[in-house]
């Protein structure tokens, strides 16, 4: 039965240096795919697996990765996490992925030795959308060969640069992008904060995460009759707000009553015309509906859809939609949780088993891979925050996990 110990000095050390690239002088990243920041970031972390013993390898789009040979050359163990930021993010996410993935690589070269197969650390260049609104994952849409040619110059940031461009400006040739397809990874394991407040609810440092949650965001219009707020009796009208307000309610509601882990929010909305005596025109609004479960997922979304029509045909509102974005219900692989848990329970880590309510790279990783989590307690469930916070404990605890997660999968065979 073997334990890890973490060297708690060189997790320090790797995540305070990391976090000068981006630095708004506090707490606070802005660390943008592809930007200044990015680029010393990426090299920073270069410079740590190369200091770690390993060849650092850049992919097309830039994803950084370091590997652990093993004794034969089958398909790989893999872990890792995005290294961008919001706008402006805390310290903590995605970067403490990317780094967990490199501390435990590490940690098994020098406490277990050569692997039965090879096992990787990436840090993936980007998943946060914060500089271009419909990148979403892109290191890992690379990865899994999910990146058409025509978004090389369809995906823009909020100055309208194409991101091939952005690409080509920090030395990347994104007429190689194919080359970043990979089809020999069999496990993908993912260390991440919560972003939530459910470990810190229920007294726990880390969670196995079981399954991550679908996402359907719609953005909805709901088209009435402007008329003046006093001169226009309740019953003539064709009040979009009225309809909206009946429409939100409902959906959250919706989500409430079935309880947890089902979540519905509206997020933005926009009154046209927007005054003070004045019955509006149109109100247009976004929904976000999340459930993990693939069964669920798809009845929540067709009873918030059958809502909003019924609400609208009954006081006489045009209603149109369109879906922003989907990512469908990714439950992990039985056999990755029943690793971790187990290698959780070697360490002494206590832990709980949950799903994960944010999007991750591993939702996109499962295209190609077996897949799970491990998360690491967030103060207060805070993220997307300069404020985002997690103890360097709890995060041992998580590197602790990971290491030895990773050591049943790629050293005993169990990732078969």
């Amino acid at each position: 039965m073997t334990k890890f110990e973490i060297d708690r000095s060189l997790v320090v050390r790797i995540m305070d240096d990391l976090s000068r690239y981006g630095s708004d002088g506090g707490t606070g990243i802005t660390r943008t795919v592809y930007s200044p920041a990015w680029v010393e970031a990426t090299d920073a972390y270069a410079r740590w697996v190369e200091d770690a013993g390993f060849a650092a390898r850049r992919d097309a789009v830039g994803n950084v990765w370091a590997r652990l040979e093993g004794a034969t050359d089958g398909p790989c163990v893999v872990s890792g996490s995005h290294i961008d930021s919001q706008t402006p993010g805390g310290r903590f996410d995605g970067t403490l992925g990317a780094v967990a993935a490199l501390v435990a690589i590490r940690t098994l070269k020098e406490q277990a030795g050569t692997p039965r197969v090879p096992v990787e650390a990436v840090a993936l260049c980007e998943e946060e959308s914060s500089r271009f609104p419909a990148a979403g994952l892109w290191g890992s849409r690379a990865i899994t060969g999910r990146i058409a040619e025509d978004d090389l110059v369809s995906v823009r940031d909020f100055d309208d640069i194409a991101i091939g461009d952005a690409m080509r400006a920090v030395g990347l040739d994104p007429a190689r992008i194919l080359e970043a397809r990979r089809d020999d990874i069999d496990a993908f394991v993912e260390l991440h904060i919560e972003q939530g407040p459910i470990l810190e609810q229920a007294g726990f440092p880390v969670a196995i995460v079981k399954a991550i949650t679908g996402i359907r965001h719609y953005q909805v219009v709901l088209e009435g009759t402007q008329n003046h707020a006093g001169a226009f009796p309740m019953d003539l009208r064709r009040d979009p707000m009225a309809g909206f307000a009946e429409i939100a309610s409902g959906l959250i509601d919706t989500a409430h009553r079935w309880g947890r882990p089902a979540v519905s929010t509206v997020g933005r909305v926009a009154v046209s015309p927007n005054g003070t005596a004045v019955i509006p025109e149109r109100v247009t609004f976004t929904v976000d509906a999340r459930h993990p479960d693939p069964d669920s997922f798809h009845r929540l979304c067709r009873t918030h859809e059958a809502h909003m029509l019924e609400v609208a045909a009954r006081r006489d509102l045009a209603i149109r939609w369109r879906t922003l974005i989907q990512f469908e219900p990714s439950p992990s692989d039985p056999a990755i949780v029943e690793a971790l848990t187990t290698a959780a329970a070697i360490q002494g880590v206590p832990h709980l088993v949950m799903a994960s309510g944010a999007a991750h790279d591993t939702q996109q990783m499962a295209q190609i891979a077996r897949t799970a989590m491990v998360f690491v307690r967030s103060k207060d469930g805070r993220s997307h925050t300069p404020e985002e916070y997690s103890s360097l404990d709890d995060i041992v605890a998580g590197i602790e996990v990971l290491t030895a997660g990773l050591h049943r999968l790629a050293y005993r065979g169990e990732s078969a």
